[in-house]
């Protein structure tokens, strides 16, 4: 044996041999560098106060079937109330010979109330005890996610009813195409949110299935309870399957999947936000509190929270990768590997979570600016479709419309200015049918007047828009 490795031993050795609740089948204790390496208490402890509660409605099912005495039950019911207030004062002492949540929980019980602590885990593994604990805790973290999806609603809905009528232009392939208004514009997002928190609520279902009593992989021999369980905990349904119910992840997978949306869709919004903010576009400005200078040009106002929520949407995306490699080769039951899914998801959550709030505030504080807006709808003949649906209403096919227009276009960048200012002979040069009366559709007001039909971009249409998400909001908050 090399001497690194003799080292190891002894050091393992140091530890009193009750220090693992499963040691009884080794010879010798486990290498201080294999408890490091296997220990996930160091991240799995923000699951502590949901292992309570899943193991109290565990003890309170035990007791009601007679397998439990009920003075075990207060004993236990004691100690956990001890133990809840010990977390929540930061008073706790965290072991890392107790490997995870779960075992520290339990040592620390069974020091408080002695074998009633002991007789706890009966009819129950780590297995299914932590795929409940993380279904608990990721079940409050997407009612809370959703909470905060509909506060950005809300703020883009309120921006969107104060500036319905504000003209901007619409792109694609970032030329400037149609105008729109500015209220349409983030009505658009406020569509995407609505997606994402409606796709959070389907997931939350399949979350919300209840894995305890699976015990390792195949059901336990005592006669439990489980939707008792089920009923105390909130969940749903009860998992039907056994091995399922101890090696399932998809219920992670699936999230970080919805997470990734939802984080596409801030990244859309943070683009557009880094480029209005250029002097290039200056169509808004954002609040000093969201932004930062720079260390050598004083000139600075750097959009770093739109940069930084769009650089995070890739450390999402990552983990969801990560958990997809992470089940794709196990076999059926539980495997070790299945460690490895916390730290992903919960980051995924903290990422989300951050990003949401700081985007809320920030969307909150966007002040646009028309002057900018208006002349980049001047610059791109944003109006050529409003005359060529004009020509075609005078009875010429639009194929034959489009072109007729695509020539105005061209000579009005050859004299170098924007199509409604070409004089009406210059217009009707290239069809009759053009009158005086085209110039007040030819304006972006105009233009967007008469786009005053469900989901249009007209002003009226707008403001419908906004007051319909918002009764959208109110319904789904009861």
């Amino acid at each position: 044996m090399p001497p690194s490795a003799t080292k190891r031993s002894k050091r393992g050795r140091g530890a009193a041999a009750d220090e693992q609740l499963w040691s009884g089948r080794f010879n010798e204790p486990v290498d201080d560098l294999v408890k490091r390496f296997t220990a996930s208490v160091q991240f799995d402890r923000r699951l502590a106060l949901h292992d309570i509660r899943g193991s109290l409605a565990h003890a309170r099912m035990l007791a009601a079937c007679g397998i439990l005495s009920t003075r075990d039950l207060a004993a236990i019911e004691r100690g956990m109330r001890r133990i809840t207030v010990e977390i929540e004062t930061g008073r706790f002492r965290w072991s890392l010979d107790a490997e995870d949540v779960h075992l520290n929980i339990e040592r620390r019980l069974t020091a408080l109330v002695g074998d009633a602590g002991k007789r706890l885990h009966t009819a129950r593994s780590r297995n299914d005890q932590v795929a409940t604990d993380v279904r608990l805790w990721l079940r409050e973290e997407i009612d809370a996610l959703r909470a905060l999806l509909a506060r950005l609603a809300s703020n883009l809905i309120d921006q969107a009813g104060r500036h319905a009528k504000l003209i901007m232009p619409g792109f694609t392939h970032l030329q400037v195409a149609q105008p729109v208004t500015f209220g349409h514009h983030l009505l658009a997002y406020v569509e995407m949110f609505e997606r994402d928190r409606e796709r959070l609520a389907d997931c939350r279902r399949r979350v919300n299935r209840l894995p305890l009593g699976a015990a390792a992989l195949a059901g336990t021999t005592f006669a439990i309870d489980r939707s008792r369980v089920a009923r105390e905990l909130g969940f749903e349904a009860v998992s039907e399957n056994s091995l399922d119910a101890v090696s399932d992840r998809d219920f992670a997978i699936e999230f970080c999947a919805t997470a990734s949306l939802i984080m596409v869709h801030l990244s859309r919004f943070a683009e557009e936000l880094v480029l209005w903010v250029s002097p290039r576009f200056g169509f808004v400005r954002l609040p000093d509190r969201f932004c930062t200078g720079s260390s050598i040009m004083p000139q600075k106002k750097n959009p770093d929270v739109p940069e930084l929520v769009r650089g995070k949407s890739g450390r999402v995306f990552g983990h969801l990768m990560a958990l997809l490699a992470l089940m794709k080769g196990q076999v059926l039951a539980y495997n070790k590997d299945n460690q490895e899914d916390k730290e992903p998801l919960f980051d995924t959550v903290d990422t989300l979570r951050d990003s949401l709030t700081v985007f809320a505030d920030l969307v909150a504080g966007i002040e646009p600016v028309p002057a900018k807006m208006r002349a980049a709808v001047l610059e791109g003949h944003a109006t050529a479709t409003d005359l060529a649906d004009y020509l075609t209403m005078k009875g010429m096919p639009f194929r034959e419309a489009h072109e007729v227009v695509a020539r105005a276009v061209r000579e009005a960048e050859e004299l170098g200015c924007d199509l409604p200012d070409l004089p009406l002979q210059v217009l009707r040069r290239h069809s009759p049918r053009i009158g005086a009366d085209v110039y007040k559709l030819l304006t972006p007001e105009g233009s967007v007047a008469r786009r005053n039909h469900f989901g249009g971009t007209a002003p009226a249409q707008v403001k419908a828009a906004a007051l319909r998400a918002r009764r959208r909001l109110r319904t789904a908050k009861r």
